[in-house]
């Protein structure tokens, strides 16, 4: 059986970056530049097909196509992380753990693959320490990549303790100066949130925002929208329409990919407001139509429910 090759693009941007404290967000999809070398047309049609009905969320024909690829090639290290993704998204936890185990275990350094495990024992309410997982923790650039996963959901105790057991480096170094720069950030916007709380005599300073953003949305100022909703943003993280505005002035000035990155941590944040989710897929669908992905667009057009 020929290898499967996949092209990881983005982890070009973020290893050089690791050295100067820049961290790029990793939570995207990473399967959009996935191609096939001499394959057997069979392996090929259904790999493609179950990528094809993940996206538009018929999940158990999916993983149906992905386990008829597993019997093709049972090895294949790529089908076991999107096995784990698949089953993590229909919440079968114990099922998307054992695939991506199998995957952490074949590329130990792989960004993507860790995150997805880390995320399935989360979900479960565990940790990673706490879980009986044969893991090969010696490997640095594994070490490296779970203190980064921590640092991003903002578990900077636990960031901070992967880090202590590394010999230093230049990315340990840099990765370190970010999380406590980090961490004191977060205690001035706490200390911010309180002072403004008392100022406003108990008016609630998330709407007063909200309001500021909507009145500069109306006059099309654009800029200036983009540079509120960012400070929104860094000030309220949990708050999606806050990110919503960001994507809205991003995409109104042809800043597209920047667009679908802040969109997609939205979603991230969303309940059960479904007015403001379809604004967001709207959004996520004009960047995808701008950038001449019609594919993506066309499914963030389907998830837009009538009537709201």
């Amino acid at each position: 059986m020929k290898i499967l090759k996949i092209i990881f693009p983005l982890v070009v941007l973020i290893y050089p970056l690791w050295g100067v404290g820049q961290v790029k967000d990793m939570d995207i999809e990473e399967s959009a530049d996935v191609f096939l070398e001499e394959y057997s047309d069979t392996f090929q049609e259904n790999f493609f097909e179950a990528l094809k009905q993940k996206g538009i969320e018929n999940y158990d024909k999916a993983i149906n196509l992905l386990l008829e690829c597993k019997l093709i090639d049972a090895d294949n290290t790529v089908v076991d992380h999107e096995l784990a993704k698949v089953y993590l998204v229909e919440k079968q936890y114990s099922m998307a753990q054992e695939y991506a185990v199998s995957a952490v275990l074949s590329d130990p350094g792989n960004l993507w693959y860790l995150n997805t495990l880390v995320s399935c024992i989360q979900m479960q309410g565990s940790s990673l320490d706490q879980m009986n997982i044969n893991l090969p923790m010696t490997n640095n650039t594994l070490k490296g990549n779970l203190a980064l996963i921590y640092f991003k959901q903002k578990n900077y105790d636990k960031a901070l303790s992967v880090l202590s057991d590394m010999e230093k480096s230049t990315y340990t170094e840099g990765l370190k100066a970010k999380i406590e720069d980090s961490m004191k950030k977060s205690v001035v916007h706490i200390k911010k949130e309180k002072v403004v709380v008392r100022q406003e005599t108990g008016k609630n300073p998330i709407e007063g925002l909200k309001q500021q953003l909507a009145d500069l949305m109306v006059k099309k100022e654009y800029p200036e929208l983009t540079k509120l909703s960012a400070q929104a943003m860094e000030d309220f993280p949990a708050q999606p329409y806050f990110y919503y505005i960001n994507g809205h002035a991003l995409n109104k000035t042809s800043k597209f990919k920047e667009a679908i990155e802040v969109l997609e941590t939205a979603l991230d944040y969303m309940l059960d407001d479904i007015p403001l989710l379809n604004k967001i897929y709207q959004e996520l669908a004009d960047a995808h139509s701008a950038l001449n992905n019609p594919s993506k667009a066309n499914m963030y057009l389907r998830k837009i429910k009538p009537g709201f």
